[in-house]
């Protein structure tokens, strides 16, 4: 009897988090088209029925939070997952970029779905551990004299989630399409105080197709480019960021 109420139960909760993970995937896809899609809209596109719908999420509140920590966890998984150790901060903040451009509509997703329907308070909780990580590589990048310093680092970072946030809409609901992030993060790094040239290569060559990357740094940007990789290199012998 018990075997039997075991293997009973197994099955339930094998559905149960199936169903779960089918209402998520589909709330994103549904929520992303129209912010304003019903549980109900939902609940039918995800083939479950409404009530089975409101035992996991018994308010649009509860699914939104619940799309919103899985974009956050997806996020900071992302840059994990690019982090590499002892990297400059030029490398570092183009690794990031490059990370928050793959789980981009999720990232989009938190930011106005967050917003709007859960409040400041809980995006910025959300975001602590990434946004916290990437002021620590914009202060380092001033310090090293890699990025401009003319607004203190948290602030100059928060411009730079913005400026992808607002390249994440584009690609998403323009005709420019960037599918590898290669021109949001150079764009990203342009931004932060680096010339072109050097933010181009560097994106670049930390892509994930790394082997197909050039050879060697465009003309004018080799003597630029490096500098603060080297070990012991002091910001004095690295590359301005106010040069362009």
């Amino acid at each position: 009897m018990q075997m039997a109420d075991v293997l009973g139960r197994t099955p339930r909760r094998s559905n149960a988090r199936s169903n779960r993970t089918r209402i998520l995937a589909t709330a994103r896809q549904k929520l992303r088209d129209n912010p304003d899609a019903s549980l109900e809209t939902i609940a039918q596109a995800a083939g479950v029925a409404r009530r089975t719908l409101y035992g996991h999420f018994s308010s649009r509140p509860a699914l939104i939070a619940a799309l919103t920590q899985e974009a956050g966890r997806a996020l900071q998984q992302a840059f994990a997952a690019a982090r590499v150790p002892d990297a400059g901060p030029l490398e570092a903040m183009a690794r990031m970029a490059l990370a928050a451009w793959s789980v981009g509509d999720r990232y989009r997703m938190l930011i106005s779905l967050g917003r709007r329907d859960l409040g400041e308070a809980e995006i910025r909780a959300t975001l602590a551990p990434v946004r916290e990580e990437a002021i620590a590589t914009v202060r380092r990048g001033q310090e090293e004299g890699v990025f401009a310093d003319h607004v203190p680092a948290p602030v100059l970072a928060r411009a730079l989630e913005a400026l992808m946030l607002a390249l994440a809409d584009e690609n998403a609901v323009s005709t420019w399409a960037d599918p590898t992030g290669e021109a949001a993060a150079t764009a990203l790094l342009v931004a932060a105080g680096v010339t072109p040239q050097v933010a181009a290569f560097r994106v670049r060559d930390v892509l994930p197709s790394t082997g197909q990357a050039m050879a060697c740094p465009p003309a004018g940007a080799r003597s630029r480019l490096g500098a603060d990789d080297r070990p012991g290199a002091s910001a004095a012998s690295r590359p301005s960021a106010h040069s362009h």
